[in-house]
């Protein structure tokens, strides 16, 4: 055999390599941005409901349809309010930051014994006292944040766990307005506006075992070819005397975080039959609550929960959302 006299480029990319599953089902944001001005909080969490698509009038400066009409993709959120169930302090050290202390909220929700063995008696002042004694040494201040799925009408009562920090301001501002949140919720509304880029933390969804040439998108084999056709040609070299991560191979496929960055909040509103197609979203159902569309896809199947995150490289510049001109309630259900 000579050598091949047609040019074949790799398949698949190694930029996710290993491909493996995600440690949890929920989203782990591992970079916050800096934020400048008042201190809020830096994420929010969402349930995805699915897609849909509006025809609104282009106002991106700049493109080839400015000021006509267009037809956007979008993908429906909906957004329960989170519970601020307590104020966590780091400090930083010789293995980068280091939890100090923490305070709790003296009357967590009920839901919350579902995935924590709740305290009888908790004083909340005193553990909040030692924080503030000891700021001149904190670094970073995040609030513990409950989601409420309940309210999503999703069947799912166990809510979900999450830090989130707050940014903007100093240490004591920082401190003072999660200390004013301790207890209390937060709405969608309160972190995000519309026209706002936020970035999507999500684990895709999840495929199982899959051959070669599905996971890495390779080419299959003549069809005389020995033992295997949806298979690859050779697993390398004889030297190195060990099969390179290189070279594809079956495996996982799917469930993997991922983050998409400057996802454009094109509508925030508060009843969510506005947005829900005829016979509800498919293997989701009605959106009560509050929702958020997003443009766009989102990483994820529905059902799933989604982190909305303040964008790490935000491309907006204080832009407007699009005016609408209609929103699709279409179904694919049949009646």
């Amino acid at each position: 055999m000579g050598h091949r006299k047609v040019h074949g480029p790799k398949r698949g990319s190694l930029a996710y390599a290993p491909r493996g599953r995600a440690a949890s089902v929920v989203g782990r944001i591992r970079y916050w941005p800096k934020a400048d001005g008042k201190p809020s909080l830096l994420a929010f969490f969402g349930i995805k409901a699915g897609m849909t698509h509006v025809l609104a009038i282009d106002n991106r400066k700049g493109s080839l349809t400015f000021g006509k009409e267009v037809v956007i993709p979008a993908t429906v959120i909906e957004i329960p309010p989170v519970v601020v169930c307590g104020v966590r302090a780091y400090v930083e050290s010789l293995n980068g930051l280091q939890s100090y202390s923490e305070a709790w909220m003296e009357n967590p929700p009920k839901e919350l014994g579902r995935l924590i063995t709740l305290p009888e008696k908790y004083s909340a002042d005193a553990s909040l006292k030692k924080v503030e004694e000891a700021l001149q040494r904190v670094a970073e201040i995040r609030v513990i944040v409950a989601t409420q799925p309940r309210l999503a009408r999703i069947g799912k009562k166990t809510p979900e766990i999450v830090e989130v920090k707050v940014g903007g301001g100093s240490i004591k501002d920082c401190f003072d307005y999660a200390k004013s949140l301790l207890g209390k919720e937060v709405r969608f509304q309160e972190v995000f506006k519309e026209g706002q880029t936020v970035d999507v933390v999500a684990v895709t969804k999840g495929k199982g075992i899959q051959g070669p040439v599905k996971r890495w998108g390779v080419r299959r084999l003549l069809h005389k070819s020995r033992k295997t056709v949806r298979g690859i040609g050779t697993l390398g070299a004889w030297h190195p005397h060990y099969v390179m991560y290189s070279v594809p191979r079956a495996g996982q496929m799917g469930f993997m975080q991922r983050t998409e960055l400057n996802k454009q909040i094109l509508k925030i509103g508060e009843r969510g039959v506005e947005v829900t197609p005829k016979g509800g979203f498919i293997r989701y159902g009605v959106v009560g609550g509050g929702y958020v569309l997003l443009r766009g896809s989102v990483p994820g199947p529905s059902r799933r929960m989604v982190t909305l995150r303040r964008a790490a490289r935000d491309t907006s510049l204080g832009a407007e959302p699009p005016k609408f001109e209609y929103i699709s309630l279409g179904s694919k259900h049949v009646e």
